[in-house]
């Protein structure tokens, strides 16, 4: 069994055991809610928002992670102007305990 979950902007596919990254803050050990799209159960496909309304995935908080490094460039021709600049995303990194549907 599957599902598709939203997090923030982002959809996950995830299962029982699976580590994924979002963006929301909690603390670690704390349980967090995820809100399913679609549930896949080997022969049935329940994408009905009626039926997805007592549906629920649970995940534990594992702890805070960063996402990869981006870096930044400005740069003006003739004037000698250069600006660097970097930035890491904040992510929570949570294990999926359950999927009930």
């Amino acid at each position: 069994m599957y599902a598709i979950v939203r997090s923030g902007s982002r959809q996950h596919k995830v299962a029982v055991g699976d580590v994924i990254d979002i963006d929301q803050a909690a603390e670690p050990g704390s349980s967090v809610a995820l809100q399913p799209l679609m549930l896949v159960d080997g022969t049935s496909v329940i994408c009905d928002s009626g039926k997805l309304g007592k549906a629920s995935v649970t995940a534990e908080v594992v702890g805070p992670t960063a996402g990869p490094k981006i870096r930044i460039l400005k740069f003006k021709n003739k004037t000698g102007h250069i600006k660097r600049q970097g930035h890491r995303q904040k992510y929570t990194r949570v294990k999926i305990t359950g999927i009930e549907g």
